[in-house]
């Protein structure tokens, strides 16, 4: 029997040393341009059978009525002219895929996934269901039923009502104020969802990602047949909105909890101070030990969490606060948040603790690189604004660069009181 080395043992009592993450290699995926006009990313090298097809559609709900944009979502392969809802779900079944389809205010997203063999099944299912989707009044009137007893439920809590009066306010003036009302649900219409269909999905490819060691053959089918996609019949109008400021309440009688959101207009990743503004986020309330975790949860115990956060959309961004408290201690919930502008403002963040955030920051980012996955997500996401994978390398070294001096000169640019929106629920 051999001995082991006292020398090859590690001393578990002693943590390992830590590195500093100097660069990360992002790897960019294959572009093709679709005859619509579309991109088609690709991404292979995966080194297991797993395979995706991500589809963007111009069938955001700032396109239109946002219920008829949720009811069209919920019905793309609920019927058509060849197969029932419950045939097209048993033939997704049949090769093993998985659906899903996302909404967001400017875009719907279409995901399929399934072993690598099977994608080009999976997706040719979908493609058919959709070119030739019915809209079947039974499926359309259950969805309707569904959503309507949703609303109404939703419509009782307080995190609900804060946050669709934060986004009505923060986005005034623009598509993007729009909301579902309880009325709309009478007024949904069946030929409004088809002409949308039509424009904002037949005619709305807007790009899509392609994950999966595909063979030549299954990646020139999928070629062929997103190539019947039709062109978009619209340009978007130009975007303009005007924010509003200043505080409100909702009285909800007999609420235990307030809902919290404050916040203000900003920008995203195309801004010169993005970067800066993204530590400077982290510190006050990103992550699990930013100043207002430790000192409205852990010092205070008002919540079980509040976090700041940067919302962004292709055209503008927003910074916003969210939390619930009971609703005895929502003012003083509103004081310790303007105490933690005041001490971003007036004093410098001391240097352990900028360091902490950037190690955490930098640590976040590498965690969001790991695989092909991630790494077409890391794309996607600075794709959409209309910036390439370059961004992550100016992001690490703007990151590395940061200094407390700057951190607090933007604290006193967009860290004022008198310039939020503050609203409340409860």
């Amino acid at each position: 029997m051999s001995k082991i080395s006292s020398q090859s043992i590690q001393d578990r009592s002693i943590a390992p040393s830590l590195l500093p993450i100097e660069s990360i290699s992002f790897v960019a995926p294959q572009i093709n341009i679709l005859k619509n006009g579309a991109k088609l990313f690709w991404r292979n090298g995966l080194q297991n059978e797993t395979s995706k097809i991500e589809l963007h559609f111009a069938a955001g709900s700032s396109k239109d009525e946002p219920l008829t944009a949720s009811l069209c979502a919920g019905l793309l392969i609920n019927g058509s002219t060849t197969q029932s809802a419950k045939q097209i779900q048993k033939a997704l079944d049949a090769v093993g895929a998985y659906y899903d389809v996302s909404l967001s205010q400017e875009s719907a997203v279409v995901n399929l996934y399934a072993l690598k063999d099977q994608l080009l099944k999976a997706y040719q299912i979908f493609h058919q269901s959709l070119f030739t989707a019915t809209f079947p009044v039974n499926e359309l009137n259950e969805l309707i039923h569904t959503r309507r007893q949703k609303f109404t439920v939703q419509a009782q809590k307080v995190n609900f009502l804060a946050q669709r009066e934060f986004q009505r306010s923060i986005m005034a003036g623009s598509n993007y104020a729009k909301l579902i009302e309880l009325a709309d649900f009478d007024r949904a219409d069946r030929a409004q969802i088809q002409d949308f269909h039509i424009s904002s999905y037949i005619k709305g490819l807007q790009k899509v990602y392609l994950v999966g060691d595909l063979t030549e053959h299954d990646y020139n089918q999928f070629v062929s047949n997103l190539n019947e996609f039709e062109h978009p019949i619209s340009v978007p109008a130009p975007f303009s909105w005007q924010p509003k400021l200043g505080a409100t309440h909702i009285e909800q009688e007999g609420a235990l909890q307030s809902a919290i959101r404050i916040g203000r207009p900003l920008f995203n990743k195309t801004d010169q101070d993005y970067f800066a503004f993204s530590v400077l986020n982290t510190i006050l309330g990103d992550y699990f030990g930013s100043r207002l975790m430790s000192n409205i949860r852990e010092d205070k115990g008002f919540t079980y969490g509040i976090g700041s956060h940067i919302v962004e959309n292709t055209k503008f961004g927003y910074f916003v606060i969210g939390t619930e408290v009971g609703v005895q201690h929502r003012q003083a919930t509103f004081l310790e948040i303007q105490n933690e502008f005041e001490r971003l403002k007036n004093e410098l963040v001391p240097a352990e603790e900028l360091d902490l955030v950037k190690s955490y920051l930098m640590g976040q980012l590498l965690k969001s690189a790991d695989g092909p996955y991630a790494m077409l997500d890391l794309f996607a996401n600075v794709e959409t604004m209309g910036l390439d994978l370059s961004f992550y390398d100016q992001y690490i070294s703007a990151i590395k660069a940061i200094d407390a001096q700057q951190i607090q000169e933007l604290a006193k640019r967009f860290l004022n009181w008198e310039e939020m929106l503050i609203i409340s629920a409860g």
